[in-house]
């Protein structure tokens, strides 16, 4: 099984990162982010970092060159511990990855090993998470990560909104076409 010592990431303290780009331009901010993700379980939306790890790296449809150097250190925090993590860990590759499909990003041949290879450790980290509780969201979330895993983006897109409520309404859907 994967840990954090498998995942191989950009280093935090790489100058690369003020090469990459995000939303806003110059990506040298993220590496602090990434760092607090050591130490602050993330309980909602509004709370740093994912604010604005979310802005900055998938933002509005769109994915950058640093959203590609990202999803390798939060996967690595995610290997720490799959079976207490949040839903944000699979939340966040799982929609990079669909947005990196959809538009055709190319992803700098750099980052492309450790990217792939992070996103090809989602299953097992899911696997380990099999015996906790799950709710729709995480549900929703570990399937669209098993879906970016498998390099089906548009099929990860789609999981993150197939909550138990949208499934039956789905399912009512499909089959009355």
């Amino acid at each position: 099984m994967p840990n954090a010592l498998e995942i191989s990431c950009l280093p935090l303290n790489s100058l690369r990162w003020g090469e990459l780009a995000h939303a806003y331009g110059q990506a040298s901010d993220i590496p602090a982010l990434l760092r607090q993700l050591d130490t602050v379980p993330p309980s909602d939306n509004d709370r740093e970092p994912w604010f604005s790890l979310w802005s900055a790296l998938a933002h509005q449809n769109d994915v950058y060159s640093a959203s590609f150097a990202a999803v390798p250190h939060v996967i690595r925090v995610l290997a720490t511990s799959p079976s207490t993590a949040d839903f944000r860990y699979f939340q966040f590759p799982s929609v990079v990855e669909a947005w990196r499909q959809q538009k055709s990003v190319a992803i700098p041949d750099d980052l492309q090993a450790n990217y792939f290879a992070s996103l090809a450790a989602l299953p097992s980290l899911i696997a380990q998470a099999a015996d906790r509780e799950w709710d729709g969201g995480f549900l929703a979330c570990a399937l669209s990560a098993l879906a970016a895993a498998k390099g089906f983006g548009n099929v990860a897109e789609a999981v993150l909104e197939m909550t138990p409520d949208i499934a039956d309404e789905f399912k009512e859907w499909f089959y009355s076409r």
